[in-house]
Formats: structure tokens, C-alpha cells, sequence
């Protein structure tokens, strides 16, 4: 895996427990990002994104934590500070339906818990290296869905043979 110098990331997280947000932290900490901000209030994260020049978002979805709603929030309210920001989702709800769910709220990556040190970098490096388009639709806006060439590529086929 490529090395990175993500020292100068600042790095919102927003999750329920505090020991997975204060391992979290101490791991960006080893990582040597200072500039880490956590919470588990989606209205604190809220305020935290508005104040903090943030430039990924971890998010816990879970009982008593709707990840999902604070997803929406920042990629379409009018007042968001930043609707493009990557956006982790950390969490135990590992079924596909809520992997597919996180995906078409707009989430940029996946990952399950429990997390290791090196499944956070390698999110955080597909991030750095695999930065997608955004696309709006009625109902979705996020980072385009498809992460395969072979996805494109169909889609070109598909515009060649309306035309």
C-alpha cells in the first residue's frame, strides 16, 4: 500500500461509543493527525463540520445513532458546509441491504466494525487515490456509484446505441 502523509487531514468522527471514538482518535494520533474533532451528537458533529475545516468524516450508524439522516444532511442541505466532503461509514450494520443503503445515501466508503488501523488508512488511501465524480439525480448526490471501468464502459455503450 502506497505511504501517504496524511499529517495535515483534519478528521471529524462521529460515533456512539466512546471507546471505538476514542480508539479512533488515538489511532489518527499514531497516524500523526492532530486534527481530529469527535462527538456522538449528530447536531455537535453538525456544528463541528460548520466551525472545522474538515476534510473527512467518519460516521458510526447505529441504534441511537442515524448515521444515514447526518449522511443526508451534509450532502443535501442548503446550508451544508461542504456537500462534496468524503464521508466513512464505520459500522456493524453489514448486511448488504445496509451497505447498499449507505451507498445510495451518498457515502464515499464502507467499512465494517470492528476496524483495524490498517483497513482506516487503506479507506482513507482509496480516497486520496480513487477521487470520483459526484453525480445529482432526483433522488441521490454523492460520489458516482460505479467503481469499475467495466461499469463505464458499459454505460458508453449503452449512449452509443441511443444515439
Amino acid at each position: 500500500m502506497p505511504a501517504y502523509d496524511i499529517t495535515k487531514l483534519n478528521i471529524l468522527v462521529l460515533e456512539k461509543h466512546v471507546l471505538v471514538r476514542k480508539l479512533l482518535t488515538e489511532v489518527f494520533t499514531e497516524f500523526g493527525v492532530p486534527n481530529v474533532q469527535s462527538t456522538a451528537d449528530p447536531a455537535v458533529a453538525w456544528n463541528m463540520f460548520a466551525d472545522f475545516p474538515t476534510d473527512i468524516i467518519l460516521s458510526d450508524w447505529t441504534h441511537g445513532l442515524d448515521g444515514m439522516a447526518f449522511l443526508r444532511r451534509v450532502r443535501r442541505a442548503p446550508n451544508t458546509p461542504n456537500p462534496f466532503i468524503p464521508i466513512i461509514v464505520v459500522t456493524a450494520n453489514t448486511e448488504i441491504h445496509h451497505v447498499c443503503e449507505a451507498r445510495d445515501t451518498g457515502m464515499t466508503e464502507f467499512l465494517a466494525k470492528p476496524v483495524s488501523a490498517r483497513l482506516l488508512y487503506s479507506r482513507i488511501v482509496s480516497i486520496l487515490e480513487h477521487n470520483r465524480p459526484f453525480v445529482r439525480a432526483s433522488h441521490f448526490f454523492g460520489p458516482d456509484r460505479r467503481r469499475r471501468a467495466v461499469d463505464i464502459m458499459r454505460n458508453e455503450r449503452r449512449k452509443a446505441r441511443v444515439a
